[in-house]
């Protein structure tokens, strides 16, 4: 029986690396996939997912008023799918978690989604708030802050690395952007490790 699955982590965890890589096993094996990311997503060009490693992928694009169930269903007819996967999932809407469920519940194909949790501000994305109710299966893909700990939230930060605290919830960057760190960090505004912290001094 199909599944909806939520792979879900803060920025830098290798998400991206995981979908691209589960993708190839199901090629590899003679089966077919559609990998989707969202449109706005652009960094690596239109219709690409890619990784910090080099891997890459082509893909098909979505906004927030496609309907995911009939995309699914359309690439279903022309070609048998054995998987879907979507990158950025944190980008979806509400409907298009309930899409995505239909495609599992109903056409029989897994979903694998792959996003972040949280925004900048500690808040919930729409598409991982609804993916994290009603996905079938839980998964979070782990990075460290840069003292060691476990990286659960995401700063934002201006070009000399200040943290910001206000601002659009979606905006599209790397890591000349962004910066994953532990809880502690993420309320002290802490995006790098302080000299005192590093494990040697120059001499």
């Amino acid at each position: 029986m199909a599944k909806l699955y939520f792979y879900y982590s803060a920025m830098n965890a290798g998400k991206s690396t995981t979908l691209l890589q589960a993708s190839y096993n199901y090629r590899e094996r003679g089966m077919h996939t559609l990998v989707l990311t969202p449109e706005l997503d652009r960094r690596y060009g239109i219709g690409k997912v890619a990784s910090r490693i080099g891997l890459q992928s082509e893909a098909i694009t979505f906004q927030s008023h496609t309907n995911l169930r009939i995309l699914c269903e359309r690439e279903h007819l022309a070609q048998t799918l054995h998987c879907v996967f979507v990158d950025e999932a944190q980008f979806l809407t509400r409907q298009q978690v309930d899409q995505l469920t239909d495609v599992v519940d109903e056409l029989n194909i897994p979903v694998l989604a792959y996003g972040l949790r949280t925004d900048f501000l500690g808040n919930l994305f729409e598409g991982s708030q609804y993916l994290l109710a009603w996905a079938d299966s839980l998964q979070e893909i782990k990075t460290i802050c840069h003292c060691g700990r476990k990286a659960s939230m995401v700063l934002r930060i201006d070009a000399e690395g200040k943290p910001l605290r206000e601002g659009e919830q979606i905006k599209v960057g790397g890591n000349e952007s962004y910066v994953s760190v532990c809880r502690l960090h993420y309320k002290e505004g802490m995006s790098t490790r302080r000299t005192d912290e590093l494990p040697f001094t120059a001499e």
